[in-house]
């Protein structure tokens, strides 16, 4: 696969993952942040789901549930708009590619590889 198609590939697969979730779509927060109970629970705003729980040791921050609020689908549909801003442009990686689309290249192989 080419860097191109491979960007190409990554869009479509976040705009797949993040249309499918419907009201879901965030953003996302801790419900029971302060009280620091197990699990920390992720809900959506707006509509209210249950995203995800997590248990993290009490006198540890909540770090994989924060981090989980900070990428909801929102910044999926971010990511896919960024990358989509690569479509039509020839990559190649047998020449020196610009930073940016290095990255553009890291992220969209991130997102292939969780498939």
């Amino acid at each position: 696969m080419t860097p191109t198609e491979e960007i190409t590939t990554a869009t479509a697969r976040l705009r797949v993952l993040t249309g499918e979730l419907g009201d879901c779509r965030g953003p996302w927060y801790i419900d029971n942040r302060e009280k620091r109970p197990y699990p920390q629970t992720i809900s959506n705003k707006g509509v209210p789901y249950v995203v995800a729980t997590t248990t993290t040791d009490p006198h540890v921050p909540p770090y994989m549930a924060l981090y989980i609020c900070a990428v909801h689908p929102g910044v999926g549909k971010a990511l896919a708009d960024w990358l989509d801003s690569w479509t039509g442009i020839e990559l190649r990686e047998d020449a020196a590619l610009p930073e940016d689309a290095r990255h553009a290249l890291a992220v969209a192989r991130a997102i292939n590889q969780a498939s």
